[in-house]
């Protein structure tokens, strides 16, 4: 089920330097080098296909972009803050 305005801009504020962004939540990640970069995202896809829930990811050199939304719903719901919360145990 998707979120209201309201309850997105709540929960936003329990993932720190994601932002709204149309549909969806997104963060960027900056990294020292590609390699850096590149494990993260998989670590990112191990914790997105556990969760059956998979963002959009984009790669630029050091820099990984995820967007998170959820397709079936046709917006943001709890599953796109609950993998944004997992996402940030392993980051931080």
């Amino acid at each position: 089920m998707k979120l209201s305005p309201q309850e997105i801009q709540t929960s936003l504020c329990d993932v720190p330097g994601w932002q709204l962004k149309g549909n969806a939540i997104e963060k960027e990640f900056k990294f020292d080098d590609f390699k850096s970069a590149l494990d993260f995202v998989n670590q990112v896809g191990e914790m997105a296909e556990a969760a059956d829930h998979h963002p959009d990811i984009t790669i630029c050199y050091s820099r990984v972009i995820l967007l998170l939304s959820t397709h079936s719903a046709g917006g943001i719901t709890r599953k796109d803050f609950d993998l944004a919360r997992t996402i940030e145990s392993v980051h931080s």
